[in-house]
């Protein structure tokens, strides 16, 4: 309080409307005596809750000392003033990036480049790669490695409008020369880093036409020389799809810091720790109990009773289901889409390895992963996250290239947690401590029933915001909502969003960026641009900066009211630098 005012009297004026128990004649005195009232706890406890409405139930942040600490951070750290509009690309700007350092950032773009620009007081273009030498048609999604001397691109290739393939590059950060190249199919499987050298990718197999096999490989970014003992690839997972439904999005969570996380979202267990629960599914159909209780999407009788008994192998299993429908014990009749589901669930009963065990019991000090994806079980358009978890030895190249450690039997490997969102998945991100899975989806009507899978149930225009707890494996929180979109399933696309220490950020098809408060659950702020924004980023060292990608072909930068004051008062005044020049003529 002794530094002067950080809130000018306008807005003091504004907010002391909202107590009902402040005279509004006496408010121009509290304004020119606003140091007294800062030192009021109860004053700026009532203004908070009644300003941001904020639930009373929800406590101070952890981290704050004081209700007025508080409502200067929100106040003045959002950010939310734009100071930098770069318009170097010349078509939709798809996704933004950040270095671990914050020194440097990259964007993709339907213009086919991939941008590196230098994140200084302003930001500038460092080198800009053209991917249309190697039949690329956009480039779409970037990630640099942990020590920042590596950044994966992820691409489209050319080809008709139904083409799913794509490809990763790698590139130097040293000379921005290209290391190498891979398949990625389908192309929204974007791809990550798992650790400094070693990237994922996927690949696709169809076996029939709403049935197929999605590969996840362990690529060396440097694609050198293969030999007996050194493998440039290396299959990590094969996992079936029923349903036209495919792995993608896939991102890796490290485990190591779930036990000293930067911000604890259960309000609980930020004053003990609450003890945590097994939850093998977690279904967002369900709102209530009632709901609970309500039948589920199950296969049919006969196959149901087939896939219980575990006493029956997989071809007798099979034989016996054949027999079913030709005898006309399977009611009603399947159409043939149904048919292939069955018989495919069937037949992968007994060929798939079994999940690891205890998930949820992982070590703080251990160096395990999980890989997340989205996928699905109803239809082609994705509403479940899978988890994967990746154990120490697989996180190498190095050993057996096709897997041949695994039995015969065991040709694919099973999901060791599904999370059921029960809408369309159009983004997903990571809190910096990687705890906390924040998820984008559009919903389902309640209730729907999916008899073809290629016929997913139309999707709501609102946005919500899911936040899952990746140690206790469920959902914190109620969805954030703010933000819209109107494109259809077919037409639908990703939306990506950012998570910083305190705040998270999306884009959204209305126009806007928006930013939350993680703690408070609260909307902050509107961040306009003139088209879809696509992509938010928030810098990893200074959460007073944001990037914002939009159709409209900008990257925009914001930083917090408080952050642009320091810059001005930064800034020399012309008045000194004539005063100086002419001291300096005299001497």
């Amino acid at each position: 309080a002794g530094g002067g005012p950080l809130l000018p009297d306008s807005v003091l004026y504004e907010i002391f409307l909202y107590l009902d128990h402040v005279d509004v004649l006496s408010v121009g005195l509290v304004c020119q005596q606003w140091h007294a009232v800062a030192r009021d706890e109860f004053l700026w406890k009532e203004l908070f809750y009644r300003y941001y409405r904020v639930s009373r139930e929800v406590p101070r942040h952890p981290a704050a000392v004081s209700w007025y600490d508080e409502f200067q951070r929100l106040y003045d750290t959002i950010p939310c003033v734009e100071v930098q509009a770069l318009k170097e690309h010349n078509d939709q700007v798809l996704h933004l990036s950040f270095s671990h350092s914050g020194c440097l950032f990259a964007s993709c773009s339907k213009d086919c480049t991939v941008k590196i620009w230098s994140n200084e007081l302003d930001i500038s273009l460092q080198h800009s790669s053209n991917m249309r030498p190697y039949n690329w048609s956009y480039t779409q999604f970037s990630q640099f490695n942990s020590d920042d001397s590596l950044l994966l691109v992820s691409g489209v290739f050319v080809g008709p409008h139904n083409s799913s393939s794509g490809e990763i590059a790698v590139i130097s950060m040293e000379n921005f020369t290209l290391l190498s190249r891979v398949r990625n199919k389908p192309y929204d499987v974007f791809g990550c880093w798992l650790n400094e050298t070693n990237l994922i990718s996927g690949n696709l197999h169809r076996i029939g036409r709403i049935t197929s096999c999605s590969v996840l490989w362990l690529n060396n970014a440097f694609q050198g020389i293969e030999s007996e003992n050194v493998n440039v690839v290396k299959r990590l997972f094969k996992i079936q799809n029923l349903n036209a439904s495919t792995i993608r999005t896939v991102m890796v969570a490290d485990c190591s810091r779930y036990d000293s996380p930067d911000l604890l979202l259960d309000y609980e267990e930020q004053l003990a720790a609450s003890s945590t629960s097994t939850c093998p599914v977690f279904d967002l159909g369900s709102d209530s109990e009632e709901e609970e209780a309500k039948p589920k999407q199950t296969p049919e009788p006969a196959v149901q009773e087939l896939l219980d008994d575990g006493g029956v192998t997989a071809e007798d299993g099979l034989q016996q289901f054949f027999d079913d429908i030709m005898e006309g014990r399977v009611r009603p009749a399947m159409t043939e889409t149904e048919l292939e589901t069955k018989v495919a669930e069937l037949f992968v009963r007994n060929r798939t390895k079994p999940p690891e065990l205890n998930l949820l019991s992982t070590d703080s000090n251990s160096k395990t992963k999980y890989l997340i994806f989205t996928t699905g079980c109803l239809t082609y358009s994705p509403h479940q996250i899978g988890i994967k978890r990746i154990l120490p030895h697989q996180m190498t190249t190095a050993g057996p290239v096709l897997g041949e450690e695994r039995r015969s039997d065991e040709f694919f490997d099973s999901l060791d947690h599904v999370i059921d969102i029960h809408g369309h998945i159009i983004g997903m991100g990571l809190s910096p401590d990687h705890r906390y899975l924040y998820v984008n989806s559009r919903a389902w009507p309640r209730d729907c029933v999916i008899s073809d899978p290629m016929q997913p149930p139309p999707i709501a225009e609102e946005i919500d915001l899911h936040v899952f707890d990746l140690k206790t494996m469920k959902e914190v929180k109620r969805a954030l909502r703010a933000h819209r979109a109107y494109t259809p399933n077919e037409e639908c696309f990703f939306i990506f969003l950012d998570v910083s220490r305190d705040f998270v950020a999306s884009g959204a098809e209305d126009r806007h960026g928006y930013i939350w408060d993680r703690h408070y659950n609260i909307c902050l702020a509107k961040l306009q641009h003139d088209n879809v924004v696509n992509s938010v980023a928030f810098s990893p060292v200074e959460q007073e900066l944001l990037l914002t990608a939009s159709d409209d072909t900008t990257i925009k930068v914001w930083r917090s009211p408080r952050t642009v004051r320091v810059r001005q008062a930064r800034k020399p005044r012309p008045r000194k630098l004539l005063f100086s020049w002419l001291m300096n003529q005299k001497s």
